[in-house]
């Protein structure tokens, strides 16, 4: 891993550490810092999350500051007390701003592909939205399909100049979805508010067989978010998806979105979710946080990622099939049978979506997430839209 110090510049603990030091049970004296030494390890020291800071604001559309998240964040979140559980968590410092806004996406990039391919979760901290792009190109070598989930009041695509739009936090989707090789299989937008999304937008979404949930879909209801982030290999979360009341520290917040405790659920699925190996939290900045609630809720949906993670159970279908009911309903005038999979150990339920064309003797199957309300929609005779739109994506 010290090959990825040429990308961070260390960080001084000292200088947010209260004055008779961290407790032994908060963060700060659990989480090893990059402060002289970059984290090496080996072996069973190899930690399970790693927080990345990046000092980039270049591309963040009318929200300069961000480049300054990191440290304000980690005030916050250092002095926050560990969970009942024995965690491993490095802290390897922050991106520093590259010559040109390319070399801080290469070495982003960089850095997202080396931890996951570790199987270290990155949690990244600072900078625009832009960034997801970065965090995107990480799994390009992993020579599979991925599925991303976004949690913002916007679809951050520009629809009049789809092809040739430069990269910034309100594009990087274009450049997500036009990117080659395509190896992007679901975008999943949760916490929308229609207004701030074109029409043409909503459509392009509909052609893709994207899924979008608006925030009045999931208010007071969080936990039809669930499937969706779980769905997820990596999550980007704009902290613009939070009310202004809640979450100031942002030149774009608005009066409308989640309320705090709404956005640390949301970050304690993605932590819970056995598929989830990186998120990133952007759009923070500092400038516009005098009070510094920003960046206490920030660290809080941290902890509440890191606690979630610490909870995972550990089920995804199918083995063993013992853990497992499996339950089928056929839909009247269609010709494929239903099969909806519970884990007996959550209670989370997921459904079974063939592959064009295989065959029954040697069923090849892709399995989505779904809640039990998917399954009350299928015995009642209607096809769950996800079953719908994940067929159409495999075929």
């Amino acid at each position: 891993m010290s090959s990825l110090s040429v990308f961070f510049r260390p960080i001084s603990v000292i200088s947010f550490a209260p004055e008779h030091g961290f407790l032994n049970s908060q963060l700060g004296n659990v989480i090893q810092a990059y402060e002289t030494d970059f984290p090496n390890w080996e072996g069973d020291k190899k930690p399970h999350l790693a927080i990345v800071g990046v000092e980039e604001d270049r591309a963040s559309v009318n929200n300069n500051g961000t480049d300054k998240a990191p440290d304000a964040v980690r005030k916050h979140l250092y002095a926050l007390y560990q969970g009942d559980y024995k965690m491993n968590i490095v802290d390897l410092g922050n991106i520093k701003a590259g010559n040109t806004i390319q070399d801080t996406y290469i070495a982003l990039k960089s850095v997202v592909e080396e931890l996951v391919k570790e199987n270290i979760v990155p949690i990244i901290i600072g900078g625009g939205q832009d960034l997801t792009y970065a965090q995107y190109l990480g799994y390009q070598n992993l020579e599979r399909k991925i599925e991303l989930a976004v949690i913002d009041s916007r679809f951050d695509i520009d629809q009049e100049n789809a092809e040739n739009v430069s990269l910034t936090s309100r594009s990087y989707v274009n450049h997500i979805i036009l990117h080659q090789p395509d190896y992007l299989f679901n975008l999943n937008s949760i916490a929308y508010q229609t207004y701030l999304v074109s029409k043409e937008s909503i459509n392009m979404y509909d052609k893709l067989f994207f899924n979008a949930t608006r925030v009045g879909m999931i208010a007071g209801k969080m936990d039809q978010s669930e499937p969706l982030i779980r769905a997820a290999d990596l999550i980007s979360f704009d902290i613009g998806a939070i009310r202004s009341s809640e979450a100031p520290g942002n030149a774009n917040a608005i009066p409308n979105g989640l309320y705090g405790d709404e956005a640390c659920q949301l970050a304690r699925y993605a932590g819970m979710s056995d598929k989830c190996s990186s998120i990133g939290f952007y759009e923070f900045n500092p400038t516009f946080d005098p009070m510094e609630q920003t960046a206490m809720l920030v660290s809080q949906m941290i902890w509440c990622f890191i606690d979630g993670y610490y909870n995972r159970k550990q089920d995804t279908p199918l083995y063993p099939k013992s853990s497992y009911i499996i339950y089928r309903t056929t839909l009247e005038h269609e010709a494929h049978e239903l099969v909806f999979v519970k884990s007996k150990k959550s209670d989370r339920w997921w459904i079974q979506v063939p592959y064009f064309g295989s065959k029954s003797v040697n069923e090849r199957y892709y399995l989505v997430p779904c809640r039990y309300e998917d399954y009350q929609l299928a015995i009642s005779g209607e096809m769950p839209d996800l079953w719908w739109k994940t067929h159409q994506k495999l075929q």
